[in-house]
């Protein structure tokens, strides 16, 4: 399963930051952060429960970039 959410973060390094941490994620199958149209797009490992997921991949942005954002 593959979803599109939007994301806030300042600057293209920050942007990149946020999609290593979410790729290092357990539960995530790739991830990919677009700082222009400002959208994370996330795979996930078939089976993995969403939400869940996403509360890690939030946590680990965090963890990289206190000020970034990602709404689910």
């Amino acid at each position: 399963m593959a979803k599109t959410y939007m994301i806030e973060v300042d600057c293209a390094a920050c942007a990149a930051k946020m999609e290593n941490a979410a790729r290092k994620t357990e539960g995530v199958e790739s991830c990919v952060v677009n700082f222009m149209t400002q959208k994370m797009h996330v795979d996930f490992v078939p089976g993995a429960d969403e939400k869940t997921v996403m509360k890690q991949v939030r946590k680990a942005c965090k963890r990289v970039e206190s000020d970034a954002e990602v709404y689910f």
